[in-house]
């Protein structure tokens, strides 16, 4: 047909050489020639799945995989993730949940079929539904409490099967993972979880997992911004190989480093107890006589500050050793103790030398007659008992001058309204330092 095509345009060409309707030739090098295109021939996508799920095929059997030398050697399994969400991070139950869509990379020459339909045309790929088709690693979660498969609308699972045998098995799942916590730095600390992944049956001998570089996981755009509480500070890879009683097995790993995000804690926590105590030292300034609201100040502020701790460690497991969060609560609730302790000592000094304190001296009729009931035993400490209480309740005015500060204090010769005062100084400065103390001290854990 090529060759027709150019004779009947030369001819044409001569024919009408002559003609006066024909102006000039048409150049040959002008002339178009279009090559004719043979298209392979397709192959349909059932026709190759009956190729290579044939008789032979047993999906019972791992791939078989040789060296140069002709030796069995491991499959190679590559596995990457992309993160979804975590969340739920429990810290009574040690755990989180995670989302994540899970991915397996690894060659099975049985699924080639490039070289079984050489010279036809055949798709890149070939995407399947059903896992149970062929042969897959039976890859498990070492530290997985709880897990589902996601089946709306379908089951989210696809495996693609490329021309030269390699197989990519994708799927998303949701995983409730174990995760050990330590919470001595609470709520300043920071948790490392980790997802741990294995084959329960093959050994090193027949399955080798490793991470699909260059990105072994991948995270969620958002991710960040939706986790509770916490931060992903940073995220890596590593191997865990285990050896264990029925042989060794290869597992891989992937470690999260979560910081805790403390403006919450600084909100619910910290800046709640702080006014508490310095709420308690209102009563420094209220009048001793003053007892109903002292002691109603004292006493709402102690049982609040229980209330608060009870509420903390309610939210947290029973550990063994004490947490950062324990010693501030703690110290706070020893200071709004003390304030009421304070109060107890202020109401005792001031009633000490009040009027009503001092009872008028027993007749000498009365005293006589209880002096011959008592013993010859009890005559003593009757006489000394009578002559504590002259003397305290004596109108002689005390040498304040010949005592000093300290035999003041101890003796009881500060008023109350000195002790008020002193409090005022002492309890700030007291909880001050032990701010300048305990974030350090934090900091440092």
């Amino acid at each position: 047909m090529f060759y027709e095509s150019v004779v009947i345009v030369l001819l044409l060409g001569s024919g009408y050489g002559n003609s006066q309707s024909v102006r000039r030739t048409t150049p040959l090098a002008r002339l178009r020639f279009v090559h004719p295109t043979t298209e392979l021939p397709k192959v349909w996508a059932g026709q190759i799945f009956t190729e290579m799920l044939n008789s032979s095929y047993d999906k019972r059997i791992r791939p078989p995989h040789r060296d140069e030398r002709g030796k069995n050697i491991p499959v190679d399994v590559y596995v990457n993730f992309y993160v979804r969400s975590i969340s739920n991070i429990n810290f009574v139950k040690m755990e989180y949940d995670l989302q994540i869509t899970f991915r397996q990379h690894w060659s099975d020459p049985r699924l080639a079929y490039r070289s079984t339909f050489r010279g036809r045309h055949v798709p890149r790929y070939l995407i399947i539904t059903d896992k149970d088709s062929i042969w897959t690693p039976d890859t498990f979660f070492l530290n997985e409490k709880r897990a589902h498969r996601h089946d709306i609308d379908k089951l989210n699972l696809m495996i693609r099967i490329y021309s030269n045998g390699t197989v990519m098995y994708s799927e998303r799942i949701s995983l409730t993972l174990s995760c050990p916590m330590y919470l001595q730095n609470y709520p300043m600390d920071e948790q490392i979880c980790q997802l741990d992944l294995a084959s329960y049956a093959f050994t090193t001998d027949d399955i080798v997992y490793h991470w699909h570089t260059p990105e072994p996981i991948q995270f969620h755009p958002m991710l960040n911004t939706s986790l509770p509480c916490f931060t992903i500070d940073q995220a890596y890879t590593t191997t865990c190989t285990s050896i264990t009683t029925t042989g060794e097995y290869s597992c891989i790993r992937m470690v999260f480093h979560l910081k805790r995000l403390f403006s919450y804690y600084m909100a619910q926590i910290y800046i709640p107890s702080s006014l508490l105590v310095i709420v308690s030292w209102v009563s420094f300034w209220l009048e001793r006589t003053a007892v109903p609201a002292r002691v109603t100040l004292g006493v709402t502020t102690l049982l609040t500050m229980t209330t608060q701790a009870a509420s903390i460690n309610s939210s947290l497991p029973a550990v063994s050793y004490i947490k950062a969060v324990d010693v501030w609560i703690g110290v706070c609730l020893a200071f709004v103790f003390a304030a009421v302790l304070e109060f107890a000592w202020v109401s005792y000094q001031g009633n000490l030398y009040s009027p009503e304190h001092c009872q008028p001296a027993k007749s000498p009729t009365k005293l006589g007659k209880q002096r011959k009931e008592a013993n010859h035993e009890n005559i003593d400490k009757w006489e000394s008992m009578k002559n504590e209480e002259e003397a305290l309740c004596s109108d002689e005015p005390i040498q304040k001058k010949s005592l000093t500060w300290w035999q003041k204090w101890k003796k009881g010769a500060d008023s109350a309204k000195m002790i008020d005062l002193r409090s005022r100084v002492i309890f700030p400065l007291l909880f001050l330092l032990f701010n300048v103390c305990y974030w350090p001290w934090c900091a440092s854990r």
